[in-house]
């Protein structure tokens, strides 16, 4: 262990963290690099809980606590035996930009990080940075500061712990300092702790569970603990935030949320939010219109507080429509809809525009022919080609942005959305009823051309260049919009019913990934829920243990956990911008939604609908 982080990105995801700084204790030798001060551990002399984290470091006979809040933490350092104790802050600038400076007399340190993008404009400063304050309490021995970090040295007492409070925040020093007044200087640890305690314990009683399998239980919460990180607050307690894109300092009404992993989180991460916390929701919903109001542009996978195209879709607009179609309202709902109409019509004039990340990729390709050709190689993107993949996603994200424009009365926009709605047929190769990549028409005659000739792929189950992290099996069943058409489509009930079962007969579902997520409740569709029921079960008994890598894939923001939340309740968002959620069967004697506006939502094994397949938002909101 090399010390403990002030933030991390992303829960359960793959990429870096940033604007961060890790903070270290050793005892004995002062030792200055990271890799010097690496020091063993054991998880057997460990304790993690939501609200408190502790840890014995044998080599350096020091047990390390630690708690904290939004913007602050508490550390307690408690040595074993007598002698120095060395308190390490270093900046994680890759860079090398990072700054610290030490003020003995007040015994604080302070310091920066620079924020530098990644995806689009990698490397590029995103024009804000980490500030990190820590204050001491204890009388300082020695002290001193180099380019990577500073260190206090106290003279440490056995079983006498010693105190550090500390602050952060994305906007400026006086930013962390007003943090840590609002937040740490009043409290010592346990009231620190407390706090946080019933923090999490509000959160985690937003479902009440009941069953006498606890192990059961304990998985469950479990999931609703991790997908309950992102997006992220970012604004101060005083609300100022660095606005999207530059960085400038804004002052804000309300929280502003950042980082949202969205091609993940938008299928069943945002969905639960608009249940259980519709009032955190709406403040999410008006960080994503005021990062349009900022940028220009309505992000696609807005992360690093910057334009990313990280991942394909537009899917910033489906958690738009998500959200108002279930009822909440509490932001600027005509300023969302023209972001989201401007992703859907329009191209950045600029290509530097493009390129930084704005707007849809291929969008030209996509209006042009109804789908993006292999010709189209989608070069400035993180994620490029995949061109099947992103025609799947551009009509969903259409029918998402159409159910929108109905509820503003913008007809015209809804007749459109919803024709493009139905391109997802034009990716569907008929000769083998599996999605497929699509060439750009060629001209064969003066008048004629082959309408855009099919790859004829025979191969199911690897990867393709046109598909998104997967194989044209599991991406075939990506029409949540409209699963009666793709029914259709592949021949009827039966013939889908085969294919379907083929996925997990054959070996084909994967659930570690998100474009999986929806297949086993498309049973629901064609009359099928015991099998709804059975391979909902199945995943559930199979792809989650409650353990250590106890997922079958990464958690990606909470994806995977929000997954495991609905489906053990017994109902899903498989068409997020709509109102309805398809059932499954819960797996508790009892669930009660605690719901924000007083009413509860109680589900049993035998209360959820039994002559239909779904249920409605409405009636969850409403209450039972």
């Amino acid at each position: 262990m090399q010390g403990f982080r002030n933030g991390h990105w992303i829960v359960g995801g793959c990429t870096q963290d940033y604007g961060s700084f890790t903070l270290a204790a050793l005892g004995g030798n002062l030792r200055l690099r990271p890799e010097e001060r690496a020091t063993p551990f054991s998880h057997a002399e460990e304790i993690s809980h939501p609200h408190y984290y502790a840890v014995r470091l044998p080599q350096e006979h020091l047990k390390v606590e630690m708690t904290g809040s939004s913007h602050a933490a508490i550390f307690r350092i408690t040595p074993e035996q007598d002698g120095p104790i060395h308190i390490l802050l270093n900046h994680n600038s890759d860079e090398g930009e990072g700054y610290l400076e030490i003020d003995n007399q007040a015994k604080t340190i302070y310091g920066y990080n620079p924020v530098h993008r990644i995806y689009q404009g990698w490397g590029e400063p995103a024009g804000f940075s980490g500030n990190f304050v820590l204050q001491a309490y204890d009388e300082i021995v020695d002290s001193g500061c180099d380019s990577l970090c500073a260190w206090f040295t106290f003279s440490g007492k056995a079983n006498v712990p010693i105190i550090l409070k500390a602050a952060s925040s994305f906007t400026t020093k006086r930013g962390a300092e007003d943090n840590f007044a609002f937040e740490a200087e009043g409290h010592d640890f346990e009231s620190m702790m407390e706090q946080l305690a019933q923090q999490w314990m509000d959160r985690l009683h937003t479902i009440d569970v009941e069953d006498p399998d606890t192990a059961r239980v304990n998985q469950f919460y479990g999931a609703l603990y991790r997908c309950s990180f992102l997006p992220r607050e970012m604004s101060d307690v005083d609300g100022t935030y660095p606005s999207f894109s530059n960085g400038m300092l804004a002052d804000g009404k309300r929280n502003f949320y950042g980082d949202y992993s969205m091609w993940d989180t938008y299928r069943a991460v945002h969905p639960l939010y608009n249940i259980i916390a519709p009032q955190q929701s709406s403040d999410m919903m008006q960080s994503l219109v005021t990062m349009y109001e900022q940028g220009g542009w309505l992000p696609i996978f807005p992360c690093w507080n910057s334009y990313t195209a990280a991942m394909i879709g537009d899917h910033c607009s489906v958690v738009l429509s998500d959200a108002y179609v279930k009822g909440i309202r509490d932001f600027n709902v005509e300023k969302a809809y023209e972001g989201m109409r401007k992703n859907a019509f329009e191209t950045p004039a600029s290509f530097e525009d493009y390129k930084n990340g704005m707007g849809r990729r291929a969008l030209p390709s996509y209006l042009k022919y109804g789908y993006i050709p292999l010709e189209d190689g989608v070069k400035e993107a993180f994620h490029q080609d995949e061109q099947t993949s992103r025609t799947l996603e551009y009509a969903f994200d259409d029918f998402a942005v159409a159910q929108m424009a109905k509820a503003l009365g913008k007809d015209a926009d809804y007749q459109e959305l919803m024709r493009r709605s139905e391109n997802w047929r034009n990716v569907i190769n008929p000769k083998t009823g599996y999605c497929d990549g699509r060439h750009e028409p060629k001209q064969i005659s003066r008048k004629k051309t082959d309408g855009g000739k099919f790859e004829d792929n025979l191969d199911f189950i690897h990867r393709k260049s046109y598909i998104t992290e997967g194989a044209t099996c599991h991406y075939t069943w990506y029409v949540p919009q409209n699963v009666e058409g793709l029914v259709e489509m592949l021949g009827g009930k039966e013939k889908f019913e085969a294919k379907l079962d083929s996925m997990f007969t054959e070996g084909r579902y994967w659930h570690g990934n998100e474009p999986c997520h929806q297949i086993a409740f498309m049973y629901d569709f064609i009359d099928k829920p015991e099998k709804t029921q059975q391979r909902v079960a199945h995943i559930l008994d199979t792809e989650y243990n409650d353990t250590p890598g106890g997922l079958s894939g990464n958690d990606d923001a909470g994806q995977m956990s929000a997954w495991y939340v609905f489906s053990s309740m017994g109902f899903y968002p498989v068409c997020p911008a709509t109102d309805r959620y398809m059932l499954s069967a819960p797996r508790f004697q009892k669930v009660t939604l605690n719901l924000q506006n007083g009413k509860q939502f109680k589900i049993t094994p035998e209360s959820l609908p039994k002559d239909r397949h779904y249920i409605t938002h409405g009636e969850i909101i409403q209450g039972n």
